[in-house]
């Protein structure tokens, strides 16, 4: 079956039996949200989610499992507390590469490309992801390297007359208009790859570092961008200063920016956004876990700190935990995770489902993300189109360039498990959690009211989950390896 069939089918099957059993691949339809807000008070049910390890149930319903009252919570319950509530949530989702607005362009039908993206960005009839990074220029994952500014050798234009927007115009900004026409919560964020290469002492897009003679052109650089993307209909949410400021690499766009150059940049770049009316946000380090030196130095200055929103961070090295040292270090600064990304280096599908719950989707947010986004949106089988960089990365699906046919990889279930159940305006409320290798868990409280409790059974083995609020429960047995969500009204 192809997509349009896919659902098709499922709108069938849900009309003839009124429920919300999913078809291969495909999540049920219809908001699960709503369901659990329907339920009243005297007949108060938890509705569950799950995912299985061998991929033969993938968010599939569950039957409802009703609360008791007067439970006394045992040992190793998981006790969810509403009013103990943390970080509000963004969203959930992934980076709009050039790659993958390409192959999602020329390489499907119009009907295909629809289907997709209701299943990508619909919580109806997908998983309703509404977070999505798109980088300012050409990254590792684009058709050719580009900005929005370059110039013949040796030619400089402090005045960027040239500034000009007309290569995402190909593809990335008319694919961002379409996910907003999808689902108009959507938010996007935007993050450069490197500054023009007449701006740089390598003259160069690949590696090297901003000239300080050329931080004031910089800055009006990306207050142009972020201008033209209100204007072209994608509005920016928040801007990272710079994709991972210390891997300085000569296989495709980067650039080393270190916290003194960040700092003097996010100066000039705050008072320009709000001098021109844009709300745009602005971030700091957007790399790895591994290093908290960065993160720290750029908010000990008190300018910089006083211009930033906060710090993002990436997963290809360190623990999550490092997150909460920079909350915990400043706690008016916000935290940000924006990017980490499968590939053929990993290929046993549960296994990558349950390190994306544990480490991203429940470790990111127990440290404070407001949102936790993947890497490329799509990429082909062979995991291209690339510029540099990985060889090997898988995105959150798969195009095939041949036919337009999708795949829907573990990255999207994973995903799915919060981005459908977990609406922008949640806030993360307490739960237990067990550890590694145990029951681990996160909740939020979305705008409604409703609740919403993410599991991972880590263990090899079934596990009895016994969930209690407010001295009222149930209990349900997780499958080894399994994740479940589970939502219920509020008490």
């Amino acid at each position: 079956m192809n997509l349009k069939t896919n659902l098709l089918f499922a709108s069938i099957v849900l009309a003839l039996t009124a429920c919300s059993q999913s078809l291969p691949q495909v999540p049920a339809l219809g908001d699960p949200l709503v369901q659990a807000a329907r339920t009243t008070q005297t007949t108060r049910t938890a509705q569950i989610w799950l995912t299985t390890p061998d991929g033969r149930q993938k968010i599939a319903a569950q039957p409802g499992v009703a609360f008791k009252s007067g439970v006394t919570p045992v040992s190793g319950a998981v006790t969810v507390d509403p009013k103990v509530t943390y970080q509000s949530i963004k969203g959930f989702g992934a980076a709009l590469t050039e790659s993958s607005a390409y192959l999602m362009t020329d390489k499907m039908s119009g009907t295909q490309r629809s289907a997709l993206l209701r299943q990508l960005f619909d919580p109806a009839g997908g998983i309703g992801l509404s977070y999505v990074r798109i980088p300012l220029g050409a990254s590792d994952f684009a058709r050719s390297s580009y900005t929005y500014h370059d110039l013949p050798a040796g030619v400089v234009d402090e005045s960027l007359t040239s500034f000009s927007l007309a290569r995402d115009e190909q593809y990335v900004l008319p694919l961002a208009r379409d996910i907003r026409a999808t689902s108009p919560e959507v938010r996007f964020m935007g993050t450069p790859w490197s500054a023009p290469a007449w701006m740089k002492d390598t003259a160069h897009l690949n590696g090297g570092q901003l000239l300080p003679e050329w931080r004031s052109a910089y800055s009006n650089y990306l207050l142009r961008a972020v201008q033209g993307y209100a204007q072209s209909g994608v509005p920016l949410d928040m801007l990272t200063l710079q994709n991972e400021p210390r891997h300085e690499t000569g296989g495709y766009p980067s650039m080393r920016l270190e916290p003194a150059d960040a700092a003097g940049l996010v100066k000039q770049l705050a008072p320009a956004l709000q001098n021109a009316g844009l709300q745009t946000g602005l971030l700091g380090w957007d790399h790895n876990w591994d290093d908290t030196s960065y993160p720290l130095a750029l908010l000990g200055d008190q300018g910089a700190r006083d211009a930033l929103a906060g710090t993002a961070f990436h997963c290809y090295g360190g623990d999550v935990s490092a997150q909460s040292k920079i909350r915990d270090a400043y706690p008016d600064k916000d935290v940000y995770f924006t990017e980490c990304s499968g590939g053929g280096w990993a290929t046993n599908w549960g296994n990558n489902l349950a390190w994306n719950v544990q480490h991203l989707v429940i470790g990111a947010t127990r440290n404070w993300a407001r949102t936790v986004l993947l890497w490329n949106l799509a990429l082909d089988p062979q995991g291209g189109p690339t510029n540099g960089g990985c060889s090997n990365c898988r995105g959150v699906v798969t195009v095939d360039p041949a036919s337009g046919g999708v795949t829907l990889n573990e990255e999207y279930y994973a995903l799915g498990h919060a981005a459908r159940f977990v609406r922008p305006g949640a806030v993360r409320i307490a739960s237990a959690s067990y550890g590694a290798g145990n029951i681990q868990t996160v909740a939020f409280r979305n705008p409604d009211g409703t609740r919403a409790l993410i599991v991972l059974n880590g263990s090899s083995s079934n596990r009895k989950v016994q969930v209690v609020e407010n001295g009222a429960g149930f209990t349900y047995t997780l499958p080894a390896g399994a994740v479940a969500t589970i939502t219920w009204p509020a008490s």
